[in-house]
């Protein structure tokens, strides 16, 4: 998953931060944190740069973990015996795998890089950890992706990026 770039790339949770802000789509992830929140949330996630046509998540996988696009663009595909359809993209400031992250359900869908992208991961061991030390943040967390879930599903073509 992780390839190497050709160039070094710069982590730092503000990226994600600005990358949240600035989505003004329906599809946007805002949580409602103070930047010392952020930077708390920051300590839970992980980054990793995926190049272009890197394969985020594969349909039918059983993993929960939710992904925050700090940027690039990210396209979801269904897959069926007939090949591929290309469903949604997701661009920075939002997330993708929040459906399996909550439900426990396979995934739904592929998601691919459709560019280089910059990504912060949030496993489901991390945010029990979150949940026991920082409560309220883990609400936040978790109501902001509902919000999102909510937004895609009420939008018949993101319906789905509800991954």
């Amino acid at each position: 998953m992780n390839a190497p770039l050709r160039t070094p790339i710069h982590f730092d949770v503000q990226g994600l931060v600005h990358a949240s802000a600035h989505n003004q789509s329906m599809d946007a992830f805002h949580p409602q944190l103070t930047p010392k929140q952020w930077e708390l949330f920051g300590t839970y996630l992980q980054p990793f740069a995926l190049q272009q046509g890197q394969v985020l998540i594969q349909q039918n996988a059983t993993d929960r973990t939710v992904y925050f696009v700090e940027s690039g663009q990210l396209t979801v595909h269904y897959e069926d015996d007939k090949g591929r359809l290309r469903l949604a993209t997701v661009d920075a400031g939002s997330a993708v795998g929040e459906g399996a992250f909550f439900s426990r359900n396979p995934r739904s869908a592929t998601v691919q890089a459709a560019s280089v992208c910059k990504i912060w991961t949030l496993t489901p061991i991390r945010f029990t950890e979150l949940t026991n030390r920082q409560p309220a943040l883990a609400v936040e967390i978790a109501m902001a992706l509902g919000a999102l879930v909510s937004r895609r599903l009420s939008n018949k073509p993101k319906r789905i990026a509800v991954t």
